[in-house]
């Protein structure tokens, strides 16, 4: 297109200036060049520290598990791939906010970082000591944040945060996505928890049966669940609300799902606990009303709007723009 040719003759010199006059290109200084965004250069060091805590994530995630290097290779090339193409997409937007005629003033910049420094690392001493570790100047660092900060305010002006959802587009989206909604068998369910500490404790199967002995007399399972229950729901007198059988154990789900409502059942002896449990309440499989998800298909909605929008105005930018891949 001769938009984008007249684009590329004024870059030439930029080209030059980089890779000094040799042309064409050096291999050994073009390997470390993944783009070029106008006269923005991004390299492969750059992507590398900003997809860091990214790999380090999953590095821990598949650390100790077998034959899982080709699946962690796929998943560090999907993370630096998607990392390069966020940083153009910085650069995109760093640049409109150039062309547009925005100015963020340094003493407002001076802020940002001071703001940082107090809410990330507390105190400029340790602030000092982790930029030397990472290797990373102060001059970086308050680019960084600048240029942060450049980038959310842009993509708030540009992409509307005032997303309207219509009833009507809520209801088509529940309709259209009923297995998404589907649930299955369900109990209401209390629960009382006795640990052992050993195999053979006998102290937890006798404090089973004294609770069983109160509760016949009229004692309430929730009372004698707040008292006596070890379990994590003890506070809420062992209400674990309702569940579906993979909530459950299997010895446990065996039992409660063949429970009727308002029975307890008998005591549950494991190596590990004694349980006591009541179902108070059943409901068979279904799918959930609209009204119980009505907010998270709206969020849901919102959320992809706003990603339509913000890819349409980072395409618009692409279309003005010269950017150059080096892979």
């Amino acid at each position: 297109m001769p938009g984008n040719s007249v684009k590329f003759v004024r870059f030439i010199p930029v080209l030059l200036m980089l890779f000094g006059s040799d042309l064409p290109l050096r291999a050994e200084l073009a390997d470390g060049i993944l783009a070029i965004v106008n006269n923005s250069v991004i390299t492969r060091e750059q992507v590398v520290e900003f997809v860091a805590p990214a790999i380090d994530a999953l590095r821990q995630q598949y650390a100790g598990q077998d034959d899982v290097s080709n699946v962690f290779e796929q998943k560090a090339s999907d993370v630096f791939n998607d990392g390069l193409e966020q940083l153009i997409d910085r650069q995109l937007i760093l640049h409109d906010f150039d062309v547009e005629g925005y100015k963020l003033p340094d003493s407002y910049v001076d802020e940002l970082v001071q703001d940082r420094i107090r809410d990330k690392f507390g105190d400029r001493i340790t602030f000092m000591k982790t930029l030397q570790a990472q290797g990373m100047t102060y001059e970086q660092f308050r680019q960084d944040a600048r240029d942060q900060y450049i980038e959310y305010q842009m993509r708030l002006k540009n992409v509307s945060q005032e997303i309207v959802i219509s009833p009507y587009r809520i209801e088509n989206y529940y309709l259209a996505h009923q297995d998404d909604f589907k649930v299955g068998d369900q109990i209401k369910l209390r629960m009382i928890v006795l640990n052992k500490s050993s195999d053979d404790d006998p102290s937890a199967h006798r404090m089973a049966g004294e609770i069983v002995a109160q509760i016949k007399q009229g004692a309430s399972f929730a009372q004698m669940a707040s008292v006596y229950s070890q379990g994590s729901q003890r506070e809420q007198g062992g209400d674990w609300g309702w569940v579906e059988r993979s909530v459950l154990r299997q010895q446990l789900a065996d039992v409660a799902f063949s429970l009727p409502p308002g029975q307890m059942s008998d005591i549950i002896d494991t190596p590990q606990a004694c349980y006591l449990m009541l179902v108070e309440q059943k409901r068979p499989a279904h799918v959930k009303p609209l009204g119980e998800v009505r907010d998270d298909i709206e969020a849901t909605l919102r959320a992809q709007e706003q990603s339509r929008l913000e890819k349409q105005w980072i395409d618009g930018l692409k279309k003005k723009t010269f950017i150059r891949h080096f892979f």
